[in-house]
């Protein structure tokens, strides 16, 4: 019994260093700007953008009503948006997901540009609105 006990503990700890080795060997097998991005980190990043993606929407819904829209509100939003892309877009050495090395820095470049416009005086938010469609554009793909 206390060799069972003992054998599970080294498995434990031998899997949990093979976490860091793995990383290590990332870092020798790939150039220094590949962004490597586990699936993990993908689905807290994918997640966090549709919340972000659920804010904009709430956001941008008093303009459907013809009330004012809270710019600071859709900057703010539009700022994380494009601060979650940001992080997930691959680096010059490219990316160990296809799909975000092919699209995700299109993504943030149309980001970028509807928060322009939506500091302009007076705001547009019609690219703003169409931030969600790059979404969808790359999860049609993917299907």
């Amino acid at each position: 019994m206390l060799r069972t006990i003992t054998g599970v503990i080294v498995l434990v700890m031998s899997l949990s260093a093979c976490g860091g080795a793995a990383r290590l060997i990332r870092q020798a097998t790939y150039p220094p700007d590949f962004n490597y991005v586990s699936g993990d980190e993908l689905r807290s990043s994918m997640d966090q953008l549709g919340y972000q993606l659920q804010r904009l929407d709430q956001a941008l819904a008093p303009a459907e009503t013809g009330q004012d829209v809270s710019q600071q509100e859709v900057l703010s939003v539009l700022g994380d948006i494009e601060r979650i892309g940001t992080n997930l877009r691959a680096g010059e050495g490219g990316s160990n997901h296809p799909f975000l090395e092919d699209h995700m820095n299109d993504f943030v470049v149309q980001v970028g540009r509807a928060r322009i416009a939506a500091r302009m005086d007076p705001p547009s938010y019609y690219l703003a609105g169409r931030v969600a469609g790059g979404c969808v554009n790359c999860h049609r793909v993917n299907r």
